[in-house]
């Protein structure tokens, strides 16, 4: 017979698992009768509650699958016992001395006698106990896989290299937390935790990642160190408080690390809030966000008391699956089978609140069992038929053991062979030699999940995000409504599906909320209260030209370049374009205008060809007079240029053209101007101006002062010249498509030089307006020289404050007033005398003096 070695477990216990006899006996699938604590401890221990009692069948399960499996450790047989951990560190040494020593004595680092030689070990109940069993067995580089430790007290692959944890790293489950309360928008929230270590380390994790998301804690609460074996009453004005600020606060949401001291410590604070308030427990709405550690905590509180204060509670819980078999294994257990277990019967009492004959339990109150109680009509708040949570831990940690012990044995030596009596050579296999193993192992479980150590020996898995339903009659059932899986794909690696979550019934079914204020609606913005936590704050009005759009936005912001915000500042609307069109009204008062003032130029032209032999004709210069008149006709003509959509060459041509053609007109009033001086002052004795009076005179003061302009306007298009361009900026709700001059000093040039000659030709005029009657046409001009600079010294101002198609709509304003001030007082009274008074049009007439 090959008696291999030992395997450890532990449940609030160690529990041992030993590696049994081979050559086709195999050991009874039952804890052996030398287990180190009494059934009535254990109960004792687990705060009377035989729910526990589930993670040793699952143990006792997962034992009983190996040995019927052919392909996992052939003819070799497992049993395993247990060991009882306590919460004391001394007792948790003990034990874990025990485990190296010979059987019934602490005698560690000695072989004599009857011992067992250990392999794994799979315990304990939570961090510290872990922590105390690791500082042991390490020294002996004993693998030890934990099952529950959650809490971030150590770095245990560094501490203790031989630890392993069947559990995912916590700190998914801290992220998890914090997704989910983003998810809901939940900011104004409370922690409640253990008065010790693991609780403070529990805050200070969590708190700096609510602070890095936006939620703000309003309350930080520790529960009470209560135990069985402690008069609560005692303390009874202490609780009474706590559980008034836990249970009386506005805010509905609270985080709980439901350690099984915290959570027995919170069932109580809940029982007594609604004993000293007078409020029924399911009437207290609160939605309880659980970590993994979660379960009902206490039998006796929850037989006398409605657990749905519970109902809609949110929990994490190790991912876990259902194990085929498991229900019928759970249904086939018999109390009064002489082969069951030493716990089963002390189980059954509890559950079932009854005794058997000849039981040590107390009897005055407790019916007889008859052993054919249904298991599965126990509410879940005392047995569960699925395994969940720890059991489903410990029964992928002894699969662990058993795959990895397997290889190890596949990669012995070959060839030794049995020898006398049926025996095989011993393997002479070390515990150490069993961490490679463990380190790579892989598999799937009958579950059908894979199961792998990460680099970190952790669980490579996630969390199960669980809504619990409860029912009045005290039984509830667990709903996947979600997963924190840090093995999926990135931006996938948390899951909810609101629309399974049950909430408390308080809530009717509506989203809870959990804020410290109402959220600000679109068009506000949020201001932080002073002395306030950031999560309170006043909602304030978005500054104009600002938006947001969302509720509860820190700031508000501007809309793109493109857009501009609408009236309630919670939307961005696009702008409109703006140019000048024939299509609009503006545009086509303006086109007719420069269209009327054309015709009447044309008119006036062709009267005057019409004419051309008269003496009014003759005496104002023809060919000044023809090139003003169709300078004018262009004049009136170019204001065209500007209404439509400004295209690359219409911009090209719009200032250049109206600059040289006024310069021409301009010109030639000047040059008509000069002329009628001249005139009379060669007409005195011995005047030498007679060789300046002419048509070469006046072609030359035209040509001359046209020159200049079109000098300016081609180093203007050579330079900088005009281009479409748009305006986003200047009107809120329009975007301007114009003509950007390019140069702003050569624009100006043009209209300088322009003022300049209109100047001069006003002076000239002026000073020759008492010239007599026959040639007064210095009078006219000079009228309409002032008209023409009036109106241009009033462009500039006018054209620098108005915005989009005004600006335009000014231009050609200023184009077609000036250019029908020059048509109108030039040559209305010529008309007038040709059309309406011929007999004036004669030589007579034209030399009578006054």
């Amino acid at each position: 017979m090959l008696n291999l070695s030992t395997v450890n477990a532990a449940f609030g216990s160690i529990s041992l698992l030993q590696l049994g006899n081979g050559g086709g006996t195999a050991l009874p699938i039952h804890p052996v009768h030398d287990v180190q604590v009494s059934a009535s401890d254990w109960m004792r221990d687990t705060c009377g509650m035989p729910k526990g009692y589930q993670q040793i069948l699952s143990l006792t399960f997962a034992v009983k699958e190996i040995s019927d499996n052919p392909e996992i450790l052939p003819n070799v047989s497992l049993g395993f016992q247990i060991y009882d951990s306590h919460v004391d560190e001394r007792m948790t040494y003990q034990n874990s001395l025990k485990l190296l020593s010979i059987h019934k004595r602490v005698d560690p680092n000695f072989k004599c006698g009857k011992q067992m030689n250990l392999m794994a070990i799979i315990g304990g109940l939570d961090s510290e106990i872990s922590r105390d069993m690791a500082t042991v067995l390490g020294i002996y580089k004993i693998p030890q896989i934990a099952y529950c430790v959650l809490a971030p007290v150590m770095n245990a692959k560094i501490q203790f290299p031989s630890f392993y944890r069947m559990v995912p790293n916590e700190e998914h489950q801290y992220k998890g937390i914090v997704r989910l309360l983003v998810h809901f928008q939940w900011t104004w929230i409370g922690l409640i935790s253990a008065d010790d270590e693991n609780g403070e380390k529990f805050v200070q994790t969590l708190m700096s990642l609510l602070a890095q998301n936006g939620i703000c804690v309003a309350l930080n609460e520790k529960t009470p160190t209560l135990s069985q074996g402690k008069d609560i009453y005692t303390s009874l004005e202490l609780l009474q408080l706590k559980a008034v600020s836990i249970m009386g606060s506005k805010f509905r949401v609270y985080v709980v690390n439901a350690a099984p001291q915290t959570a027995f410590s919170l069932t109580w604070l809940i029982c007594l809030y609604s004993l000293f308030e007078d409020t029924p427990m399911p009437s207290v709405g609160k939605v309880w966000i659980m970590t993994a550690q979660w379960i009902f905590a206490n039998e006796a509180l929850l037989r006398s008391y409605d657990i749905q204060i519970f109902d809609g509670t949110l929990s994490f819980a190790i991912h876990s699956n259902e194990v085929p078999e498991f229900t019928h294994f759970i249904q086939s257990l018999d109390p009064s089978s002489p082969r069951g277990d030493g716990f089963l019967k002390v189980f059954w009492e509890k559950a079932f609140n009854c005794s058997f004959p000849g039981s040590d339990r107390d009897t005055k109150s407790a019916v007889t069992c008859s052993g054919q109680e249904k298991l599965e009509s126990l509410p879940g708040t005392l047995f569960e038929m699925e395994m969940m949570g720890q059991s489903y831990s410990i029964y992928n940690a002894i699969y662990t053991i058993a795959h990895a012990v397997h290889k190890m044995q596949i990669c012995q030596p070959k060839g030794r062979e049995p020898i006398a009596r049926g025996r095989l050579n011993h393997l002479n296999i070390q515990p150490w030699q069993l961490h490679p193993f463990l380190r790579s192992i892989s598999f799937n479980n009958s579950a059908g999940d894979t199961v792998f150590f990460n680099e970190k020996g952790e669980l490579a898995a996630g969390f199960d995000i669980v809504n619990w339903v409860t029912f009045p009659n005290q039984s509830f059932s667990r709903v996947k409504v979600g997963r924190m899986d840090p093995q999926a794909l990135q931006g996938k690696e948390f899951t909810i599906n609101k629309e399974a979550i049950t909430w408390h019934h308080i809530f009717n079914q509506v989203l809870p909320l959990s804020v410290c204020n109402e959220k600000c609606h679109l068009g506000y913005s949020r201001k932080v209260k002073e002395g306030q936590p950031f999560c309170c704050y006043d909602c304030v009005s978005c500054p104009e030209g600002k938006i947001s759009n969302r509720k509860d936005m820190d700031d508000c912001f501007k809309c793109s370049e493109d857009q501009f915000p609408n009236e309630n500042q919670d939307q961005c609307l696009p702008k409109v374009i703006n140019f000048l069109s024939f299509s609009e009204t503006l545009g086509m008062i303006l086109l007719f205008l420069a269209l009327a003032f054309s015709l009447l130029t044309v008119l006036v032209l062709a009267i005057f060809i019409k004419n051309h032999n008269t003496p009014i004709v003759k005496a104002n210069n023809r060919d000044l007079t023809y090139c003003l008149l169709i300078s004018l006709l262009l004049c009136f003509l170019c204001s065209l240029l500007f209404i439509g959509r400004p295209q690359r060459m219409t911009c090209y041509l719009r200032q250049t053209s109206f600059g040289v053609i006024f310069s021409v007109a301009v010109s030639c009033v000047l040059a008509k101007t000069i002329t009628v001086v001249l005139a009379f002052m060669a007409t005195k004795p011995g005047s030498r101006m007679r060789k300046w009076v002419g048509t070469r005179l006046a072609s030359s003061i035209v040509l001359s002062c046209s020159m200049i302009q079109v000098s300016i306007c081609a180093v203007w298009l050579c330079t900088a010249p005009p281009f479409p361009d748009l305006d986003l900026l200047s009107l809120a709700e329009e975007i301007i498509l114009e003509c950007n001059e390019g140069s702003l000093t050569m624009f100006y040039f043009v209209l300088g030089y322009l003022g300049f000659l209109a100047i001069v030709s006003f002076t000239v005029a002026f000073l020759a307006r008492k010239l007599p009657d026959s040639f007064n046409e210095a009078k006219f001009i000079t009228f309409s020289m002032l008209v023409f600079c009036s109106v241009w010294l009033s462009f500039v101002p006018s054209y620098l404050s108005t915005k989009g198609k005004y600006v335009v709509a000014v231009e050609i304003f200023s184009i077609l007033s000036s250019s029908a001030g020059l048509l109108v007082f030039i040559f209305s009274p010529k008309c007038y005398v040709i059309v309406l008074r011929p007999e004036l049009n004669s030589k007579e007439q034209l030399i009578r003096r006054k």
